[in-house]
């Protein structure tokens, strides 16, 4: 059989402004119908500008952060989402110019 699958409505600010050195909070927040299940999980995504590839830089799951150990981010980024919030934020510290680019924010709440 097909199990019925409802929505996660994910939110995230449409632009987010930050300078050289200093620190942004890149805010996403979720709503879903049903429970946050202990299978929740959350994914960051960045595509820098002017790129056509998106990799993955922070992984939320089996209630445990985890920062990607690609690029530049892995020693700048701070996990400060609380999924029994709804919240799946993120803090990148030391802004760098190259920081500049599109992050997504991925929230699965299986079953």
């Amino acid at each position: 059989g097909v199990s019925p699958v409802s929505p996660i409505h994910v939110y995230t600010q449409r632009e987010v402004y930050g300078t050289v050195g200093s620190r942004v909070t890149l805010a996403c927040s979720f709503w879903s119908s049903e429970w946050v299940s202990e299978d929740i999980s959350i994914t960051w995504h960045f595509q820098a500008e002017g790129s056509r590839d998106s990799i993955s830089i922070f992984h939320y799951a089996q209630g445990q952060p985890y920062i990607d150990d690609v690029g530049s981010f892995k020693e700048r980024m701070e996990w400060v989402g609380n999924p029994r919030r709804r919240d799946g934020s993120i803090v990148i510290h030391s802004l760098e110019p190259t920081d500049n680019g599109t992050f997504t924010c991925d929230v699965k709440n299986p079953p």
